[in-house]
């Protein structure tokens, strides 16, 4: 069971670490998903999936974390 626990863990932090590398950054530094995708989605209908998306991850991260503490 802890060994379905920690893979579950890890691939969350994996797709948590991808969102947020996909997410524009405010310095435009390593803000990756802004420029190609012309058409499929606006850029505010993007933010708001990858914020909300971000959120659902980090929740999901930290109950995985806190059940496999215990």
């Amino acid at each position: 069971m802890i060994i379905l626990l920690l893979a579950v863990h890890v691939l969350i932090a994996v797709a948590l670490v991808g969102v947020v590398l996909l997410q524009k950054s405010e310095g435009g530094a390593l803000g990756m998903g802004g420029g190609g995708m012309s058409g499929f989605m606006t850029g505010r209908t993007t933010a708001n999936l990858l914020t909300r998306a971000t959120a659902i991850l980090a929740a999901a991260f930290m109950t995985t974390s806190a059940c496999s503490s215990s």
